[in-house]
């Protein structure tokens, strides 16, 4: 397991499958959303890339706009797969901003916990990224799988990490151009 901190300069914010029909099924649906949407914002303070999956949004809709106008430029890639490493463009993707910028942190956040959250984070550890799951920005229907996701990533080196870890990590000094409105941002959560 990696002791590493999350590193603005190091890092793409990961949010799979916040979608119209599938988060209302998840337990706290707003909760999952309201705290994506608050690791988006401190993405776009931090100059730290999104990249956005949405599962066969034919079926499941498109990600929340919530969410969406929460985002600086996100990279919206859709997928089929369970695993985003199982698709080739947003794996190619990732890997892309990892090489130009050393961008090898990735931090996940979104739906289902023990489905699409738990392949990726998994087969992107394995892609030999490093992967932090932020465990207040998941969500399962139900509790016990998401609690069950979760320590299964955790078994397999994938570290948990809550998104105020994340975005005080990524500002890293209070004297940062980011810290006052990270700080706003956590004040008004």
């Amino acid at each position: 397991m990696s002791a590493a901190l999350v590193k603005a300069d190091r890092s793409q914010l990961l949010i799979i499958d916040v979608q119209e029909r599938l988060v209302p099924a998840m337990q706290d649906p707003a909760g999952v959303v309201d705290t994506c949407a608050f690791l988006a914002q401190a993405a776009g303070h931090c100059g730290v890339p999104i990249v956005i999956s949405e599962q066969y949004p034919k079926g499941l809709g498109h990600t929340v706009p919530a969410l969406l106008e929460a985002c600086t430029r996100p990279t919206l890639i859709e997928k089929t797969a369970f695993s985003v490493a199982q698709e080739k463009k947003l794996l190619d993707k990732l890997r892309k901003k990892r090489s130009d910028q050393r961008r090898d942190q990735i931090i996940i956040a979104g739906v289902e916990a023990h489905v699409c959250v738990l392949q990726s984070a998994l087969e992107l550890s394995v892609a030999g990224f490093e992967v932090f799951v932020v465990a207040d920005a998941i969500s399962s229907r139900h509790i016990g799988s998401r609690d069950i996701a979760l320590s299964r990533m955790a078994h397999a080196g994938v570290v948990p990490v809550s998104s105020e870890m994340v975005a005080f990590e990524w500002v890293g000094d209070a004297k940062a151009k980011a810290f006052k409105p990270i700080s706003a941002l956590v004040r008004t959560r």
